[in-house]
């Protein structure tokens, strides 16, 4: 972070920020705190569009004006205490930095496709605003991917470049003579590293000019990885309308921040709720971003982080609030904290109770795809009746809502029924037009926010001798909710080892061979599993006798 320091703001600011820290009702009262960028309606939506240059660029400007707070535009806290605070004219500069490096140094254009993986550091901001301005399709992943994923990742996306940490260079060093398509690698660190450009010292020899890109809406912005019931990772291509979005009015209503906000959102970077919630949802709005390093979550963290800084929403999965209930704390009553919002999965009705009798602030579930209750051949379905969550795609496909899976027009013609997009998530809705979430119809494993594909934990289990044949199934978890299960035949060799201590070995090959969170944490020896006549293993059934439901 030594190359930081040079762009760290002025004293006199930090003087005013510190004022911020200790006395943050009073900036709510500030005529400057319903400045708010410039609007679109939920119908028109314009040719070209580019968050950087039409948003980011925005409160630059207005900052120029002086028409914004003094709040900084990002708020990022080390494990250790140290802090990095950035406001919109500082983003504005370092992003722009960036583009040519970009641009200029690693020679990427408009279109090519980058892999960015890095933990919560201000660099990961950099880089995402960076390929925005360039035109660069980003691709993010979490730093838990092991050298297997990133080859797959590499190999399928043809990624022309890869931003990585230093503790993940030999990962990606071990599989670079795979991906012919590669040819820059930049690496995050205080160190050099052989064959990486290092992107601190880069930094430091680029100039601050730059011109943003005029994208059209239509344009390629974000791919995501997506883990799936069977095979790989599918690639979930985005276009400028996922960032637009939230310039619509009705999507503004979603988290209503002020400029005076400070939302700490806990998502992963790898993940696509990092982009949306800790990215393009505050500073739409031009809101202060706080991030925490946390390289792993501890609740007794976030209490004491919710306590000391003036953070007044909080966007996490449903499990970091449950865990935060667990903790035998007397007093959750932040001083600042005004709205919690959760996603991706369900809190029990207890908790959302226990949330609001211990804090006084209301948990808000939201769901991001809701629209219409369709068939398997995408007839809208009657008030009351069970069926799949599906979106409108025809006449006009939604901004927003993803492009298709990239290279898969077969996958992509799975989820198409008729003219609704099929979400694969299970609801009704009610005579009043209220939607009842079920849950999903596929096999993903939710375990505390990370959506875990059986297949891939069943692979990494393959590739252990022990392991004649394995199926993957959620399981339910007081703590998690959701937690991966293992059902595992023994090949006949290992039948007579002592199980417990197998457990272990496998658990820890799961994680040496692909990332962590998706090792099996609770494991059954069984003799054989559930199958159709075909020969296919039957998931659901593991899935409902975990549950209790047959």
């Amino acid at each position: 972070m030594q190359w930081q320091k040079m762009f760290q703001i002025p004293r006199s600011i930090c003087k005013i920020f510190h004022g911020f820290f200790l006395s943050p009702p009073q900036l709510h009262a500030r005529s400057f705190s319903e400045v708010r960028a410039q609007r679109w309606n939920d119908y028109d939506s314009p040719e070209e569009f580019n968050f950087a240059g039409d948003v980011l660029d925005y409160w630059a400007q207005m900052e120029e004006e002086g028409k914004r707070g003094p709040g900084p535009a990002l708020w990022w806290v080390s494990g250790q205490g140290d802090e990095v605070k950035w406001n919109f004219r500082e983003l504005k500069d370092l992003t722009c930095r960036v583009a040519n490096v970009l641009e200029q140094t690693c020679g990427l254009q408009q279109g090519d496709r980058l892999i960015l993986i890095l933990p919560r550091v201000p660099e990961w901001w950099l880089v995402t605003v960076g390929c925005l301005r360039t035109g660069v399709v980003f691709m993010p992943g979490t730093t838990q991917l092991k050298a297997k994923d990133i080859l797959y990742r590499l190999q399928v996306s043809q990624a022309r470049a890869i931003v990585t940490t230093g503790s993940l260079v030999s990962e990606v060093d071990s599989v670079t003579s795979e991906c012919p398509a590669l040819k820059t690698k930049l690496v995050v660190s205080d160190q050099k590293h052989e064959g990486w450009l290092n992107f601190q010292s880069l930094m430091k020899s680029v100039s601050p000019g730059h011109t943003c890109i005029k994208s059209k809406m239509k344009d390629p912005m974000a791919i995501f990885f997506t883990s799936g019931t069977t095979g790989f990772p599918k690639m979930a291509k985005h276009n400028q309308g996922l960032a637009f979005r939230s310039s619509m009015p009705s999507c503004r209503k979603l988290l209503s921040l002020k400029t005076s906000d400070v939302l700490w959102c806990m998502s992963d970077p790898g993940w696509i709720l990092a982009t949306v919630g800790c990215l393009v949802e505050p500073w739409t709005s031009g809101a202060t971003l706080f991030i925490h390093h946390l390289p792993q979550f501890d609740p007794k963290v976030m209490i004491e982080v919710l306590f000391k800084y003036p953070i007044t929403q909080c966007l996490a999965a449903p499990a970091v609030y449950r865990m935060v209930l667990q903790q035998k704390v007397s007093n959750l009553r932040f001083p600042t904290l005004e709205h919690c919002t959760c996603g991706g999965e369900s809190l029990l009705p207890e908790e959302f109770e226990q949330w609001k009798q211990r804090t006084g602030i209301h948990i808000h579930e939201v769901y991001g795809q809701s629209e219409t209750i369709i068939d398997e051949k995408g007839n809208i379905l009657p008030p009351n009746t069970e069926g799949y969550i599906g979106i409108r795609i025809k006449p006009t496909r939604p901004l927003g809502l993803f492009m298709g899976y990239e290279n898969d027009p077969e996958k992509t013609s799975e989820v198409e029924s008729g003219d609704f997009y099929n979400s694969g998530d299970r609801a009704t809705v009610d005579n009043d037009g209220y939607f009842w979430f079920l849950g999903r119809d596929d096999d993903v494993i939710n375990a505390s926010g990370y959506r875990i594909g059986p297949t891939e934990v069943e692979n990494a289990l393959a590739e252990h001798p022990a392991v004649l044949e394995s199926a993957v199934v959620s399981s339910p978890d007081k703590t998690r909710g959701e937690v991966v299960k293992a059902f595992i035949v023994l090949a006949p060799e290992f039948l007579s080892h002592d199980q417990e201590q197998l457990t272990k070995e496998l658990q820890e090959h799961v994680k040496s061979v692909t990332a962590p969170y998706k090792y099996p944490r609770k494991v059954e020896f069984v003799p054989e599993l559930p199958k159709t006549v075909t020969g296919k293993i039957k998931r659901k059934e593991l899935r409902q006798k975990e549950f209790g439901q047959i």
